[in-house]
């Protein structure tokens, strides 16, 4: 089955699904207009050092500070450059793992110090965003880091010769300030394409560089791409066979993007123009109590049992219903294998990310526990976030780290329930009011002059009121229908209604 790469774009958020053979493997979501802050470059100052945290706290703007760590600060020597350049860097790099130990936060900044930074975590929780001084400007082909004069290679290209005909490329093209990384798509494209996209990154430096220099800080320098073209830059790759966007202004953008990079990747865009919503046609629903539920029934009957904390996400493996054929060994390898292959799966469709123990299932024969890691580290593969793997131990649990790309899609769309003291966690009101706009636009182009009543928590018609306004207006002027929305207080806030009134005659 073929790879599809699906965009909804509606009045309150773009909403992004990667299907692998016919199954949801990645899904993404960013609010209008409160687009994601990763990737973003600031001009900051240093309100305050935190010797004790090896920290500082800088403003760039944000609801609160934003921490920079002395190991995020451009360091300052050949001894930590060279230290770079004699190994080549994953796609997205875990710097913190090859550094030197940092200096004393005290000794690299000092209070009302101005500093260019980028924003390489969003606040989570009650922390603070977090920064970094190594600048990385990310393109489809390369990624230019102009602060690290390194050269490296996708961890994901795997071939020799490929690797080895990218780094003399790179080697080549390396201009004289900063380094750059290859990254997957880079595989297969000749120097004059590459050689065009530096061209382009270089120029966005310099742009950066001349507002640093007239703007006071806080200052936002560059804020990365919107979400749809951020997304095609990330994800969409040779292994994607269908683009699909049902928005005519993204489809504009996302177009003119790859014909700047690759023209012969715009035969593979398509825009949806058909009545039924884009998920539907494509036979996916997001079901965000399904999406995001502890427990994963796996298709044998076992399960998997999500807990995530502060701290850590602890993953359990069960055999549930299931009670195999022949001896309990093989029952519990079977539902083991079964579980590594889930498990890979919903890291990535709920981009959990930091430090994960899975217990598995306990297994007497080490062979057996050898072909279950084996497993999960085979499945992990189409994994764009970096992650490490320590082997199961003899009590059955993995310790491993995925890389945090972006907030959790929990974090993303959930928050503390006031009914269970924050034990648990519900849908957000403006998630319930962006999913009730979306039902309400497929409602008024099915029946076209009919007259929908919504009915809903005032939480949600509060948001609904306001941030519909604009959507009303386009659905009563192009489907001619009529729109009432009411107020339900005594109902759970999850719950609202639609109900129809169609037209006479």
């Amino acid at each position: 089955m073929s790879n599809l790469l699906l965009i909804s774009v509606a009045e309150g958020d773009t909403r992004v699904a990667l299907m692998e053979d016919g199954r949801l493997a990645e899904f993404y979501l960013e609010r209008r207009p409160h687009p994601g802050l990763t990737g973003n470059i600031y001009k900051g100052r240093v309100l305050k050092l935190l010797p004790g945290m090896a920290a500082a706290f800088v403003e760039v703007g944000l609801d609160r500070p934003a921490y920079l760590y002395a190991e995020d600060v451009e360091a300052k020597g050949d001894e930590f450059f060279d230290l770079w350049l004699k190994e080549e860097v994953n796609e997205v790099s875990d710097r913190a793992s090859r550094r030197l130990p940092p200096a004393a936060i005290e000794d690299l900044l000092h209070e009302g110090q101005e500093v260019l930074v980028q924003l390489v975590r969003g606040p989570i929780g009650n922390k603070g965003a977090r920064l970094s001084t190594h600048l990385s400007l990310p393109g489809h082909y390369l990624v230019y880091t102009p602060t690290l004069p390194h050269l490296g290679i996708s961890r994901r290209i795997t071939d020799e010769a490929e690797r080895a005909r990218l780094k003399a490329g790179l080697e080549e093209l390396k201009p004289r300030q900063g380094g750059l990384i290859a990254r997957t798509a880079s595989q297969g494209q000749g120097l004059d394409r590459l050689g065009r996209e530096l061209k382009a990154l270089l120029q966005l430096w310099q742009k950066i560089l001349r507002k640093n220099d007239t703007a006071s800080a806080p200052a936002l320098l560059h804020q990365d791409l919107e979400a749809a073209r951020r997304v095609v830059r990330e994800i969409f790759s040779p292994e994607v066979d269908r683009l699909v966007v049902d928005d005519p202004e993204a489809f504009e953008q996302i177009l003119n993007y790859l014909e700047s990079v690759n023209p012969q990747d715009k035969y593979r865009l398509e825009l949806y123009t058909e009545a039924e919503p884009l998920f539907s046609h494509f036979g996916l629903e997001i079901d965000w109590q399904r999406l995001l539920a502890p427990r994963v029934w796996l298709k044998s009957g076992g399960n998997l049992l999500f807990d995530t904390t502060e701290a850590l996400t602890a993953i359990d493996v069960n055999t549930g219903r299931f009670v195999g054929r022949q001896h309990l060994e093989d029952t519990i390898l079977k539902t083991n294998l079964e579980a590594a292959k889930e498990i890979a799966r919903q890291l990535r469709l709920r981009n959990i990310g930091g430090l994960i123990v899975i217990d598995f299932i306990d297994m007497e024969k080490a062979a057996h526990r050898e072909e279950v890691y084996q497993e999960l580290l085979q499945s992990l593969k189409k994994d764009r976030a970096k992650t490490s793997v320590l082997p199961i131990s003899s009590l059955g649990l993995v310790e491993m780290t995925r890389q945090r790309l972006r907030d959790s899609l929990a974090h993303l769309v959930t928050e503390p329930c006031d009914c269970c003291g924050g034990r648990g966690a519900v849908l957000s009101p403006l998630t319930l009011a962006h999913d009730l706009m979306r039902q309400i636009t497929a409602e008024a182009r099915e029946f076209p002059r009919s007259h929908l009543t919504v009915s809903a928590h005032p939480q949600v018609t509060a948001i609904l009121k306001q941030e519909g306004e604009h959507l009303f207006r386009r659905l009563t002027t192009e489907y001619q229908v009529k729109l009432t929305v009411t107020d339900q207080p005594h109902s759970p806030r999850d719950h609202f209604e639609i109900t129809r009134e169609l037209p006479k005659g």
